[in-house]
């Protein structure tokens, strides 16, 4: 048995007995006063951050970032000043020192810190998750959860087994700013269009290019650990983030940190396909997919492609960049179409010209949801149904196991794409049905020191 099959078969059992070894107080009491403020830090200050995570945290009352990590020391500097300035500008009289890190397994380590969010790039969300969690913290994670089904069940069962309070980034579901795919949803969930035959799914896709000439690593960037756990591959800026403005990064269009717009905008739709479904803990039995990818320069993320997902309950989901960006569900007596409209997350959000939020050709009654008909959960913007949560203890809209089964929806069709054959998915077992090769790309090997197969709190048992 080699070291890779030894780990899984005993990771699961290592986990289960694992314990957080800096607990903050307020996990160890219960739900906190409302006049108790919780202390936040943020890792990755970059574009995602900027633009959204930190302004919808720092807007709270309840909350206080007092510390940033990032591996880039220009942006982690420019995080302390943004995050400083905006108390100044924003509280009087309420200012902020914010502690700056290098490592975010110092930051985990102060046990001040109640809370954490990561808005990292994708091949560093599953692991920092997966040490926040085993370090007592709760966590709110940019979407997608994991670049491999093995890294986010780990880390689904790791947040269940510790009990923190665990968010992903899918705003789509909260009331705020995006109350139109609840109400999408609860339509469909009470069969206002009839029995549901299909869902489908429009996404955008990424262009090639990017420069692939090898430069000399910038002075502030700690570029072994940005690559973390994927292979070492010479640095050009194409590849990471830009240096002088917090635009969209090139690493979006690298598949050995991100998968593409299946993931990057997929996870948003699929987690609002499968909330309309019921199939939030669930996944498909089949999916067959084709995909175009690049052969020159250096993005290499899918260009055009289409996937079809057949679900137990009949339905058929597509995928496809050729579809309106948004989800639409088609039923026997009607259809309900759902999109966040001209609505964007940050200014460097692409625009993709849908200005529809929301269609149906239902009328009159069918429209209303009654008292007698299911609700569906109702959460305030998504950083703040967090944060109270985070108080109370309750549930997330969006968590750790729904959060895993659409990302695992989307990393599948992934695999789809690289294979020439309809796969058969089991997604109790999380494997595909009698095909070793498809199975092999559940998970790829992990660079030392980096990955969750080298945490000291999972391989010391």
């Amino acid at each position: 048995m080699n070291r890779r099959s030894l780990l899984k078969s005993t990771l699961a059992t290592t986990a289960a007995v694992c314990v957080p070894t800096i607990v903050p107080a307020h996990v160890l009491r219960g739900p906190l006063a409302p006049s108790n403020r919780l202390n936040i830090g943020q890792i990755g200050c970059g574009r995602i951050a900027r633009g959204h995570d930190l302004p919808e945290v720092m807007k709270n009352d309840s909350a206080r970032v007092m510390a940033v990590c990032d591996v880039d020391s220009k942006r982690k500097e420019k995080g302390k000043s943004f995050i400083e300035g905006w108390y100044r500008d924003n509280r009087s009289g309420d200012s902020v020192e914010v502690t700056m890190y290098d490592d975010y397994r110092e930051l985990l380590a102060n046990s001040d810190i109640d809370g954490v969010v990561i808005s990292t790039p994708d091949h560093w969300h599953a692991q920092p998750a997966i040490e926040a969690a085993l370090a007592g913290k709760d966590i709110y994670l940019q979407k997608p959860t994991s670049l491999t089904v093995e890294e986010g069940r780990m880390m689904s069962d790791i947040v269940h087994r510790t009990g923190v309070v665990f968010q992903l980034g899918s705003q789509q579901r909260s009331m705020d700013p995006w109350p139109q795919f609840k109400r999408a949803c609860e339509l469909v969930r009470n069969g206002r269009i009839g029995k549901l035959t299909a869902v489908k799914v429009g996404l955008p896709s990424d262009p090639a290019g990017g420069d692939p000439t090898p430069m000399p690593v910038p002075d502030n960037l700690n570029y072994e650990m940005w690559l973390g756990s994927t292979p070492h591959v010479p640095y050009t800026l194409d590849r990471v983030h830009p240096q002088d403005d917090f635009s969209r990064p090139g690493w979006l269009r690298c598949e050995q940190f991100g998968a593409g717009m299946i993931t990057g905008w997929g996870v948003h739709h699929v987690d609002i396909a499968h909330w309309g479904m019921g199939t939030e803990f669930t996944g498909p039995i089949e999916v067959d997919a084709t995909a175009s990818f690049p052969v020159e320069g250096l993005w290499n993320v899918h260009g055009p492609y289409h996937v079809e997902a057949r679900y137990a309950n009949g339905v058929l989901m597509t995928i496809d960049g050729e579809l309106p960006n948004g989800v639409r569900f088609e039923g026997e007596n009607g259809y309900v179409f759902v999109s966040r409209g001209s609505v964007a997350v940050t200014a460097s959000d692409p625009n993709f010209g849908n200005s529809e939020a929301f269609a149906t050709n239902l009328k009159g009654s069918d429209l209303e949801i009654g008292d007698g008909d299911i609700q569906l959960y109702a959460s305030p913007e998504q950083h703040t149904n967090w944060l109270d949560c985070m108080k109370s203890r309750a549930l997330t809209i969006s968590p750790a196991e729904v959060a895993h089964r659409s990302c695992t929806a989307c990393l599948i069709s992934h695999v789809a794409m690289k294979v020439p054959r309809k796969l058969e998915w089991d997604p109790v077992n999380e494997r595909f049905r009698n095909d070793d090769e498809a199975n092999r790309m559940l998970s790829r090997s992990q660079r030392w020191p980096y990955g969750y197969e080298n945490v000291p709190a999972l391989v010391r048992g």
